[in-house]
């Protein structure tokens, strides 16, 4: 009885955790320079950085706007299949799929507000950056084009 009982407690925390809802945007996280070698020549953001997983599950949920040279990088570490969905987020966003030595593999443009479908990389990937819904398509962005930042190894540690 007593080891029921213990993995009930257990579960119950578990589940709680897990359980958690999102209600309101998470503090700007910190921020670095973020380049992209593009056929009309770089293009330059700030990205906040979403490293850890309470960052990641956040994400940009609940922002309201979005500064055209602005956006958050998720970093994965290693290459992974990744999927991400746009619930609570309020804006549309361009998700911009990298592989660990910076190409873009896909783009997945104006992203709908609030939406649960699916929006998988198709392959693996280190790092997806959001980025304003359109802005992709205003700079002329496209797969194969290179994004550079410390964590694909070909720019400096800042």
């Amino acid at each position: 009885m007593r080891a029921v009982l213990t993995f009930l407690v257990a579960f119950g925390l578990v589940s709680c955790a897990f359980g958690a809802e999102i209600t309101s945007p998470q503090a700007t996280l910190p921020q670095t320079p973020l380049t992209i070698q593009s056929a009309k020549g770089p293009q330059r953001f700030t990205v906040e950085m979403a490293t850890e997983w309470p960052q990641q599950q956040t994400g940009l949920m609940f922002r309201k706007a979005l500064a055209p040279n602005a956006g958050m990088l998720f970093d994965f570490m290693d290459e992974s299949n990744q999927s991400f969905w746009m619930k609570n987020t309020l804006i549309p966003l361009d998700l911009l799929f990298i592989k660990a030595n910076g190409t873009i593999v896909r783009i997945a443009a104006m992203a709908k507000p609030l939406s649960l479908d699916n929006i998988p990389s198709y392959e693996p990937v280190r790092a997806v950056l959001e980025i304003p819904g359109g802005r992709a398509a205003e700079l002329g962005l496209k797969a194969g084009d290179k994004a550079i930042h410390p964590i694909f190894g070909n720019a400096p540690a800042r």
